[in-house]
């Protein structure tokens, strides 16, 4: 102890030598300095970042939303009008009756005992303006409520029904919930019910696209109620500071899973945040179909031009309740919904615009509605009736070869099923 004190002792003193033997600063370079210190310098020495008076930030200008149209059809400013072509404009208004039609098809049979869950998107077809500002090359990592952007791409009614039934044509193989969609074929990211988790991955993967130099971007959706989770503040973070070319797309519908945005958070909505990150933002009335795309458009060109994230916040409202296992007559009043539905409806509105250019009649509302609905009951029944996945599907998909510990499952498994049949009947359940 007395060597380590006495050697720490010898070190300061030479230390002291050292500093001390430094030649003394002649006058010309004295005044060099002093004339260095009174010119300007960047970072925190610049003077111009500092006050003499203590103020704290509490209130910033309130964002105010894009608008394009209002819920009568109608563009407020013609320069706006993205003037897509007649067959563009039908694709998304006859995508939004579909999602609605099935929608309302598979809630009840989820009533009905028929499938374990379901989710509406009532309220918020209007998003489907971010899938037609889009191009196929880009990744979608949704949160649940984003069956829109499949159809939009081509996801078949068969494809859908046959994931919510979990059967042995689901993707998922059954391992699932119902409205957990994902198609690797159209770049979209299977769902994953935990809160947040989709935002971090998808900076991630825009970074990757960046390094790869492709002509393309992620877009990340999530509700306002996600927008508390830890994984959004560090997939904001990630993105700003790598430069990741990602959209964060929030839907902010205004009550989570049950909870109104008043008791959500404090300060400006979402779009704040966003600001706080340095990253750019826009909020856009969330029932505008063309708000949506316009903000979209500009995002992605943006995202992949600049190499650089971009946060659109969208102000809309769940008409419906948050999933079948929620009842919204407990925290919001039934009146204010039913006003809402009939007065600021985002398939309405664009009806109305359709209307007003004489693209669309009662007629044609009839006949595709009596179509569509005709088309979702056919796969429907057909998804019933096929069996659910075959039993290995437990053990396989988790590793590229089963592991000796799995492989002992499955025997064991097996083993009790031939055992007893009459408590594991296998009929059900496909062969293989």
């Amino acid at each position: 102890m007395f060597q380590l004190r006495r050697s720490a002792v010898r070190c300061l003193v030479q230390q002291r030598r050292a500093f001390t033997s430094f030649p003394k600063l002649s006058s010309i370079a004295m005044s060099s300095v002093a004339e260095n210190d009174s010119k300007p310098v960047a970072g925190w020495t610049c003077t111009d970042k500092f006050v003499n008076e203590m103020k704290f930030i509490q209130k910033q200008e309130t964002v105010q939303a894009y608008r394009v149209m209002d819920h009568t059809g109608t563009v407020l400013n013609p320069e706006h009008d993205p003037k897509l072509s007649k067959e563009q404009v039908l694709k998304c208004y006859e995508s939004m009756i579909l999602l609605h039609t099935m929608d309302g098809i598979l809630y009840d049979a989820q009533r009905q005992g028929r499938i374990s869950f379901y989710m509406t998107h009532y309220g918020e077809e209007a998003m489907i303006g971010s899938a037609a500002a889009l191009t196929p090359q880009d990744v979608i990592f949704g949160q649940y409520r984003e069956a829109f952007m499949l159809v939009y791409r081509g996801f078949s009614i068969d494809e859908f029904v046959n994931q919510c039934f979990s059967n042995e044509l689901d993707y998922g193989k059954g391992r699932q919930m119902p409205v957990h969609y994902g198609s690797k074929k159209l770049n979209f990211q299977t769902i994953s019910s935990p809160l947040g988790t989709q935002i971090p991955q998808a900076s991630g993967a825009a970074y990757a696209l960046k390094l790869s130099g492709a002509d393309a971007c992620s877009l990340c959706f999530f509700g306002e109620g996600a927008a508390s989770e830890g994984d959004f503040h560090a997939g904001l973070n990630m993105a700003a500071t790598l430069k990741s070319p990602v959209i964060f797309f929030c839907r902010n519908n205004g009550f989570a899973i049950s909870t109104p945005s008043s008791e959500q958070y404090k300060g400006d909505g979402i779009a704040s945040r966003g600001i706080g990150y340095g990253i750019d933002t826009i909020r856009v009335d969330g029932n505008d179909i063309w708000a949506i795309y316009n903000a979209t458009k500009a995002a992605r060109e943006m995202a992949i031009k600049e190499q650089k994230p971009v946060l659109i916040e969208a102000m809309t409202y769940r008409i419906g309740h948050h999933s079948t296992s929620d009842d919204s007559t407990k925290y919001r009043d039934r009146k204010e919904v039913e006003e809402r539905a009939q007065f600021d409806n985002p398939v309405t509105r664009l009806r109305r615009y359709l209307e007003n250019k004489n693209w669309w009649s009662q007629e044609q509302e009839d006949a595709y509605r009596k179509k569509v609905k005709k088309e979702i009951l056919t796969s429907f029944t057909a998804a019933e009736k096929r069996k659910k996945p075959a039993i290995k599907h437990l053990f396989t998909d988790v590793y590229d070869e089963l592991t000796p510990n799995l492989i002992r499952q499955q025997n064991e498994l097996l083993e009790l099923v031939k055992k007893y049949p009459e408590y594991y009947n296998t009929d059900e359940f496909a062969s293989s």
